[in-house]
């Protein structure tokens, strides 16, 4: 019987080789992998829009400071469902159009409905009842929670197929796939950069003259058309990239090749396949990936604080600013929101660069091991820094004539914007050592390209589920600031960093799916 489950599993494997080398094409020429590249600067345009504008609108929408990182729970949960799902789907999808590009369409359309969502909540839910001024709007609110749910799918939608229609245009080539994600990475330092720009422009619904209405404020009227520029770009590059690209059908006959005499594994006998690949995805990991999982998630318990409470942090510990104070304490909370998104742009553009030198640098540096965990320490300083910057910014308070409180110093401003900038260096390397790592520890599961992804994944969204969780409360503990969820940031940070130099092991010297073998010695 267990020579029996032995030969069930080699064929299953070998079936899976044979399904996935019948779908990989040629290699593609440049131009079109910089196409479907691009694409990744339409959604990470809307990304940077949510991490530096969304905490700041809930809070204008009624949703108090303790409750706001309960709404970033759907990004979490979608990333943990509908990623892998996806991933796995596609890595088997049948359709004429292609095996990604069905998935990509999908998620590009849900976007530009979630955004109009958003974008509309205060005039839907002016509309529909909710009152005009500072207080709770639950029509608008619920309709807020709706797109912001249907965002985050659609978002998830989009990265991993698009991912994986880059590794199949490829063609299998380690070259040419480190030159599609070097271009992947660059595409989303750009759309950050475009992200972070909309965000601090405070005169951009000026463009939009029917974006400010009574229930839609100035601040309100820049979201609403940050979220316009991002669906025009959105569906304009994912148009370009998808009438120009095609893919090459997956076949129903590979599937039909196996002996149908052979016992199932009791994966196949799931009633939904997907649940049955991804747990056993989960059961066959070798003890290399559970260490990757645990540094990945340290790495993003001190990640994500930062990225939900940037500009809140900046509005309220740096510039002495808060949404439900007077009108000179709300145009204070609001300056510090568009510093910090100023902030977030001067670090997509030390992140771009980065990313171009990340293989030198690793090279250089000892290998991944020693760079991934350095820079871990470099986040947990810059993290711990933020009560520095934010005890120069609260001695250097200054008031008017009249009594209402200026913005912070020149040096507390060129304080804040140094750690933006600066974070951009482990930035980088987050958005491309753990992914190569995974590569090539899950190469010996048998998992496709999405599924493999959609495992990394569980180690990026259960850290965002805790620190949404439990974010809010701990602040609130300390007085409803942003700075203790930063200081729990960097110790997780530093453990990161201790994991990944102590336990971590160093990729095998042949490396594959793409990575070079240099960097990883």
């Amino acid at each position: 019987m267990e020579n029996g489950a032995m030969k069930t599993k080699q064929t299953n494997k070998s079936s899976l080789q044979v399904h996935q080398a019948a779908a990989a094409p040629p290699q593609t020429r440049l131009w079109k992998i910089i196409m479907v590249a691009a694409i990744a600067a339409g959604v990470q345009f809307g990304w940077a829009i949510q991490l530096s504008l969304l905490t700041p609108y809930v809070q204008l929408l009624g949703i108090k400071h303790q409750y706001a990182p309960l709404i970033w729970l759907c990004g979490p949960i979608s990333g943990m469902i509908v990623q892998p799902m996806v991933g796995y789907y596609s890595d088997n999808c049948t359709s004429r159009f292609g095996r990604r590009r069905p998935f990509i369409a999908a998620g590009a359309s849900l976007v530009t409905i979630a955004v109009f969502l958003i974008g509309f909540a205060a005039d839907i839910g002016h509309a529909s009842g909710d009152p005009v001024g500072k207080v709770i709007k639950p029509r608008a609110i619920a309709v807020f929670v709706v797109g912001f749910w249907i965002l985050d799918v659609a978002n998830n939608m989009l990265q991993g197929p698009c991912r994986a229609l880059l590794a199949d245009l490829s063609g299998g080539r380690a070259k040419r796939m480190r030159t599609a994600n070097s271009f992947f990475s660059f595409f989303m330092a750009i759309g950050n950069i475009l992200g972070y720009a909309a965000g601090s422009w405070s005169s951009l619904h000026k463009v939009f003259p029917f974006s400010n209405t009574k229930a839609c404020d100035v601040y309100c009227a820049n979201l609403k058309s940050c979220f316009f520029i991002s669906a025009a770009l959105l569906l304009s590059v994912t148009t370009l990239a998808l009438s120009t690209v095609s893919e090459q059908e997956l076949s129903k006959e590979v599937d039909e090749a196996d002996d149908p005499d052979d016992e199932k594994l009791p994966t196949e006998k799931s009633k939904l396949p997907f649940f049955g690949e991804i747990f056993g995805a989960l059961r066959d990991l070798p003890r290399s990936m559970w260490i990757l999982l645990l540094v990945t998630c340290l790495n993003w318990i001190a990640w994500f604080p930062f990225f939900l409470f940037d500009t809140d942090w900046m509005g309220k510990e740096v510039y002495g600013g808060n949404p439900e104070g007077s009108a000179n304490d709300n145009r204070l909370y609001e300056q510090g929101v568009q510093a910090g998104s100023l902030g977030l742009m001067l670090n997509s553009v030390v992140l771009g660069v980065m990313s171009l030198g990340v293989e030198l640098i690793a090279r250089r540096f000892g290998g991944v091991k020693k760079l991934w965990a350095g820079v871990n320490f470099i986040l947990a300083a810059c993290l711990a820094l933020t009560i520095m910057v934010s005890k120069m910014a609260d001695k250097s308070r200054r008031f008017a004539p009249n009594g209402d409180l200026m913005p912070p110093s020149a040096g507390a401003r060129a304080g804040a914007l140094t750690l933006f900038s600066v974070l951009g260096i482990p930035l980088a390397v987050t958005y491309s050592i753990p992914f190569a790592l995974a590569s090539i520890f899950s190469s010996s599961t048998g998992s496709g390209q999405g599924l493999s992804l959609g495992v990394l994944n569980l180690g990026i969204v259960v850290p965002q589920m805790f620190v949404s969780l439990v974010g809010g409360p701990w602040d609130q503990l300390f007085g409803g600031g942003n700075l203790p969820a930063f200081i729990v940031g960097a110790i997780s940070a530093a453990l990161s960093g201790i994991f990944a130099i102590t336990l971590l092991p160093s990729p095998p010297p042949d490396a594959k799916a793409g990575v070079p073998v240099a960097a990883f010695h």
